[in-house]
């Protein structure tokens, strides 16, 4: 077991690769009565495409990832959910754009919900049946997320921005797509996903890192995977301008919803040069952007936004887009002001001062972080996944130099690049 100490941050990650191909991350946190566990497969929404090691290109329907997932929690005897309950857990999983996680919290019988949560996700349980009773499900939550503004302002955004990628594709796919899912499908991406070659265990808490790693090898030893090869992933060319500028929907909401953002060329979706890529859009975005920043007050005092007006960067493999908004009374106007924002930063420059406070407050966030395991856990596997250390941030983030920030600003906010998604009440 390899042992890496990070002195400044006063954090031990003790990992393992395991034979079958699986790594684990254990970080003990003396003093924290909780353990969180993350069970992590690279594989996602945007995985609709793809060629396995040895095999013809598969192409499956959209929603299958996040439909597997809910699949996964059902067993013969059950579902999976009452057996954490009973050992004093409390279990979850999510499906995004790029990886499926399963999770539990727990403050006692760690090791057993360790095992609980290893067996689970590696014995599929799918039949018929319950596959044709988990689309109505599927479907119902569906048609409930179409009619929540949040969710429809924002992935109206991505379909706007996207034309080709599947990343413009709903997580949990159409009523449509899920219709077609079938038993056969769902263990056809399991077998090529869910090898412990392509998955990664991540537990943090108060444990003792040797046990824990012990337990974990001992569950693995008593189990058999088949060889498995790399995967490829298929991806249709995205082609480099919006796929419209804006999209519009109404809804019943009493304020508009409003979020834009810029396409850019995605680069190189892992390894340093894109983490550090990551790090300085973040950081460009908080500068202009941030509740600190003169654009925010005065955005703020002339009531053009609310304490839920925000900024986020997304990228991964083949797409790389800003969201930026919120709710508002003027959509025009606020689209207009921060765009202009951007226009005049990218002719002068941020300066200085502002550029330090908001590297500042981004480390200070950041240290503050690592005082919860969930989101420590969370943070781990998204960087892991890109080829990055979480705890290497701030070191990151003190490399970064105001001229990386303001060329970062000038390639970003291209205006020709730039689409807009509104949800408005029939009375605005």
């Amino acid at each position: 077991m390899a042992v890496k100490p990070y002195p400044k941050l006063q954090e031990t990650l003790y990992f393992e690769k395991l034979d079958n191909g699986l790594e684990v991350f254990i970080l003990p946190k003396p003093g924290f009565t909780k353990t969180y566990a993350t069970f992590t497969t690279r594989y996602g929404s945007i995985d609709n495409h793809f060629r396995p090691a040895g095999k013809e290109a598969v192409r499956v329907p959209d929603g299958i990832a996040h439909f597997l997932e809910h699949k996964m929690f059902e067993e013969p005897e059950g579902d999976i959910f009452s057996t954490f309950a009973s050992q004093g857990a409390s279990a979850n999983a999510f499906t995004s754009f790029d990886r499926t996680v399963y999770l539990f919290s727990a403050t006692g019988s760690v090791e057993k919900n360790v095992d609980t949560l290893l067996n689970f996700v590696q014995n599929p349980y799918f039949t018929d049946e319950n596959v044709e009773k988990e689309k109505g499900i599927i479907i119902q939550e569906i048609n409930m997320y179409r009619d929540n503004p949040d969710w429809r302002v924002y992935y109206g955004l991505i379909e706007a921005l996207y034309s080709k990628h599947p990343v413009h594709i709903d997580i949990a796919g159409t009523a449509e797509s899920v219709r077609s899912i079938t038993k056969e499908m769902l263990y056809e991406c399991y077998r090529t996903f869910y090898h412990p070659s392509n998955m990664s265990l991540f537990i943090v808490g108060g444990i003792d890192a040797e046990a824990t790693m012990a337990r974990v090898k001992a569950n693995q030893a008593g189990k058999s995977f088949d060889p498995a090869g790399p995967v490829e992933r298929l991806f249709e060319e995205e082609p480099a301008e919006v796929r419209q500028p804006r999209i519009e929907i109404k809804l019943p909401v009493s304020l508009p919803k409003c979020l834009f953002g810029y396409k850019e060329d995605p680069g190189a979706s892992a390894g340093d040069a894109a983490i550090r890529r990551e790090l300085a859009t973040k950081l460009m975005l908080d500068a202009l952007l941030g509740a600190s920043s003169p654009l925010y007050q005065q955005l703020y005092e002339d009531n053009l936004i609310s304490d839920g007006f925000g900024h986020e960067y997304n990228t991964g493999p083949g797409y790389a887009f800003s969201v930026v908004g919120g709710d508002t009374r003027d959509p025009d106007e606020l689209v207009s002001r921060v765009t202009e924002a951007f226009r005049s930063a990218s002719e002068s420059g941020i300066g200085e001062d502002v550029f330090e406070r908001a590297r500042r407050k981004k480390i200070g966030a950041y240290l503050r972080m690592l005082n919860s395991p969930e989101a420590i856990a969370g943070e781990f596997t998204r960087y892991r996944l890109k080829g990055g250390d979480l705890f290497a941030l701030v070191e990151l983030y003190e490399s970064l130099t105001l001229e990386e920030i303001n060329a970062r600003l000038r390639e970003h906010a291209d205006p020709s690049r730039l689409a807009v998604s509104i949800v408005r009440g029939d009375a605005t």
